[in-house]
């Protein structure tokens, strides 16, 4: 295949510079505080050197873990979710076994997300949009489109169902309405409050689709 018969490749995680910075700079803040706590008190049962170990064995998996969210892509290439951290993993809309929405509730930020579960167990997870309040970030059209369109032949998990939610907040982009009547927003809000995910089966979304004008 030629470069110019390859697929478009469309971003699906396209994260602020700006907040991006702040998240590495607050999460290694983070790192530190929580590791010397930790040192802290093994240095106290078991002198300096003990502290030392303490700190270095808690610091280092939660430095991989900022690592790993500062390095994580997401892009879409034809159906093909494809997420590279360290390294890279493909899952196929049209292929997946399970579809489900996720709305996760942090600082007041509700995030709506699309879980992907492939073969093997293989699974991706999307940012459709972020939401404070009456306002937030969604994914841009081109990649709400792409995807709406990857979901749509999938029988086994029924994602016509996803496919007509993203189409109905295309619709609803396009005719200009407020961010708080869009599907995804109006979504987000129905998650109830206290828990920091929820998950939206196949059944619960179709519930909520057939509410759309």
């Amino acid at each position: 295949m030629t470069d110019e018969e390859q697929p478009e490749r469309i971003p699906l995680h396209q994260p602020d510079p700006a907040l991006r910075k702040r998240r590495a700079w607050s999460g290694f803040a983070g790192v530190l505080l929580v590791a010397a706590a930790f040192g802290g008190i093994g240095g106290l049962i078991g002198g300096r050197v003990a502290g030392l170990v303490t700190a270095a064995v808690v610091a280092l998996p939660l430095v991989y873990v900022v690592l790993f969210g500062l390095r994580r892509q997401v892009w879409l290439t034809g159906t093909t979710i494809v997420v590279r951290a360290w390294r890279e993993r493909h899952v196929d809309l049209v292929t997946a076994k399970r579809i489900d929405l996720l709305v996760s509730d942090v600082r007041g930020a509700r995030t709506v997300s699309m879980l992907v579960t492939g073969a093997r167990g293989k699974s991706a997870k999307v940012d459709l949009a972020i939401y404070a309040g009456t306002g937030g970030r969604e994914l841009g059209i081109l990649a709400l489109r792409k995807l709406a369109d990857g979901v749509l032949n999938n029988v086994e998990a029924n994602g016509m169902i996803f496919s007509e939610l993203l189409v109905a907040q295309l619709r609803a982009e396009a005719r200009g309405e407020a961010v708080p009547d869009r599907p995804l927003h109006r979504l987000a809000s129905a998650a109830p409050s206290g828990k920091l995910a929820q998950r939206f089966t196949m059944e619960a979304v179709s519930r909520f689709v057939a509410t759309l004008d």
